[in-house]
């Protein structure tokens, strides 16, 4: 029987066992990144359960609903990589400590996957690499105008034949923050193979489900992304095809991340690293029921204390407004019931493609960062509270004097 890549799933999707349970049962949520114009805002919007479950074979934390990919990634999607200062300079050092990791020789032939605006594969152009992207969405043309060759299409075993004998095979294959957005991942690892020189490297970087349960980043639950890796759960997908884990490291990216480095062949040697981090997650209870039992009910507490916090200062007659608004807000906002009436807007950087626009689900409008400078708050929700440092240093120094409230892993304001 064919496995559902579309609606509900209702086996692993990685190594098909049925033997799942749920974890926690969120809701209906609009996709995060389905954001609402003026026109739009009276008319419904298109929702989709998301209910946490784990496969209790193999360990992997997934959600069991697929969205049809060209939703999530419509032509006009609005996040860029490359318009966050933290996050571009991590992208071009990514490229730099590749090249150097995998002894990539000048001139070597470096594809990204989901590529967005081009800002990694600028990074190995400047290591002098000959790149490549594939991005499904019209981002593809900032990527062009910036001379990063890109093909608008989502990533297939078809377009791995087509590219590979227009461009060859690529020595490396990246796909950051974007392995664990895949729903149909045979057709997706099928062309990996094909496309991949023999011994070449797919290097991922995914949300990492270990820091997920440290730092309580249920905000990270959201449509597209369908899985949250642990260590043998990879493994698992990667044999399957016949690559090995040889590598893997933590990263700080999104609040907690694991880049993984898959090479091509059964036979390569597999570093220390990736034993040492599966007997962490062993220690931590990560494949263990009672971990995740834990985990909802601090999910939930989490809930009801944010939502506390807010209508009490709400009532007391302060103002609230929202700092960023990465794809993530969309579930706290949801799930913490956090509507216009609590939170007056949400402001972004004067770059972003969501300015002028509505949030998906709270309809909450979204501004330039200069209106909140103005308008001074008295209180500023930090939605993009895993970078919160860097973002309350820049405004600090652009003069914004609100108390920042930062909603994970627990709530705190800072003065």
């Amino acid at each position: 029987m064919k496995k559902n890549i579309l609606g509900h799933l209702d086996d692993c999707q990685v190594c098909n066992s049925e033997s799942i349970e749920s974890i926690i049962n969120m809701g209906h949520f609009a996709p995060c990144d389905s954001l609402i114009t003026k026109e739009n805002i009276n008319k419904p919007e298109n929702t989709y359960p998301i209910n946490l479950v784990r496969c209790k074979d193999c360990g992997l934390v997934q959600i069991d609903y697929a969205v049809n990919p060209n939703e999530l990634f419509f032509p006009d999607y609005p996040y860029r990589s490359g318009i966050t200062e933290v996050l571009k300079k991590n992208l071009h050092a990514i490229a730099q400590q590749m090249v150097s990791k995998v002894s990539l020789q000048k001139g070597s032939f470096v594809m990204d996957i989901g590529s967005n605006d081009g800002t990694i594969l600028e990074g190995f152009k400047n290591e002098g690499m000959k790149v490549l992207g594939v991005e499904a969405t019209k981002i593809a043309n900032i990527a062009k105008e910036k001379g990063i060759d890109t093909i608008q299409e989502f990533f297939s075993e078809n377009i791995a034949h087509e590219i590979k004998s227009k461009y060859g095979s690529p020595s490396l294959i990246t796909a950051a923050n974007v392995f664990a957005h895949i729903n149909d991942v045979d057709n997706f690892m099928k062309g990996i193979d094909v496309l991949l020189d023999e011994d070449g490297y797919f290097v991922t970087e995914s949300h990492y489900m270990l820091d997920i349960l440290d730092t309580l980043q249920y905000d990270s639950i959201y449509h597209e992304h369908l899985r949250f890796y642990l260590v043998k759960p990879l493994q698992i997908l990667f044999e399957k095809y016949g690559f090995k884990l040889i590598d893997i490291e933590r990263i700080t990216n999104y609040g907690g991340s694991i880049r993984v480095y898959a090479q091509k062949g059964l036979n390569s040697q597999v570093k220390k690293s990736v034993e040492e981090l599966k007997k962490l997650e062993i220690k931590k209870l990560a494949y263990e029921s009672e971990t995740y039992v834990k985990f909802a009910n601090r999910i939930e507490a989490s809930r009801q204390e944010i939502r506390s916090l807010i209508i009490r200062l709400k009532d007391e007659g302060n103002k609230i407004v929202g700092i960023g608004c990465p794809g993530r807000s969309a579930t706290l906002l949801k799930y913490c019931g956090l509507t216009p009436d609590l939170i007056t807007y949400i402001a972004e950087q004067p770059e972003s493609l969501k300015l002028g626009m509505y949030t998906p689900n709270t309809h909450i409008p979204i501004v330039e960062d200069d209106i909140m400078l103005r308008d001074q708050p008295e209180y500023a929700l930090i939605l993009s509270w895993h970078y919160a440092e860097p973002i309350i240093k820049t405004l600090r120094s652009k003069g914004l004097k609100s108390k920042i409230i930062i909603p994970l892993p627990e709530v705190r304001i800072v003065t």
